[in-house]
């Protein structure tokens, strides 16, 4: 099952406060903003707390990474059955923090379609992401990464970043969903963003660092409401 869209993704990236027990509080304060508002949320945990969390939580779940391996002899490797097994959906890759090779980002997406997982592709710039979306990842996410966590959105700071995505993707393929993060901060970031074309955003820190949990994912998913 392919996730619906628009989007909101939150990534708790290794934060303590979204992790184990935080990490559940989270995606549960995240699945009843999505019930309340009839939104699409996604939320991508750590590898060890995603049996935890998918378990207890309706919405999709992701991993933040898998590696492009097949079960046998990969100590330390995230094994793509594992992660789906343990209850995820789908999975993050090539996040600026955790890059690949562009041969491995299609080994990666090939192991993860062999086992029904969904693939969220992060690229760093628009030729990035035309070369991604040849490999046919569920879907693509623009994020510069000198902007992430930076609290100054890509849809304000570089909105020709988006654009020329949405531009340079579109000619290879028209159907696949096209998300942006990096900096999501505020509802008009998220307003912006979607008006740019895209098909909704990726956010870590402006969820996971913020005082109210509910009243911040709210206000970043109230955006999504208006494009059901």
């Amino acid at each position: 099952m392919v996730f619906k869209t628009p989007v909101l993704i939150v990534n708790f990236k290794t934060y303590a406060r979204a992790t184990g027990k935080k990490a559940l509080e989270l995606a549960k304060v995240a699945e009843k903003v999505a019930k309340e508002l009839d939104v699409e949320i996604i939320v991508a945990v750590q590898y060890t707390d995603i049996k935890l969390v998918a378990e207890s939580v309706e919405i999709p779940v992701y991993a933040q990474h898998i590696d492009p391996i097949k079960p046998g002899a990969h100590t330390g490797h995230i094994l793509p059955e594992a992660v789906k097994e343990a209850g995820a959906q789908g999975t993050l890759l090539n996040h600026s923090e955790h890059r690949l090779r562009l041969d491995m980002i299609n080994e990666a997406i090939l192991r993860a379609k062999e086992v029904g997982l969904e693939t969220i592709v992060c690229a760093d710039k628009p030729e990035t992401s035309a070369a991604v979306a040849t490999l046919k990842p569920t879907a693509i996410a623009i994020e510069p990464p000198e902007l992430i966590g930076t609290g100054i959105s890509v849809s304000r700071a570089k909105p020709e970043v988006i654009t020329n995505t949405v531009n340079i993707i579109r000619k290879i393929d028209e159907k696949i969903p096209i998300l942006t993060g990096a900096g999501i901060t505020y509802r008009e970031d998220v307003e912006k963003a979607l008006k740019l074309g895209t098909q909704g955003v990726l956010v870590a820190s402006a969820i996971v660092k913020a005082k109210n949990w509910e009243e911040k994912i709210k206000e970043l998913s109230l955006p999504l409401t208006l494009l059901r």
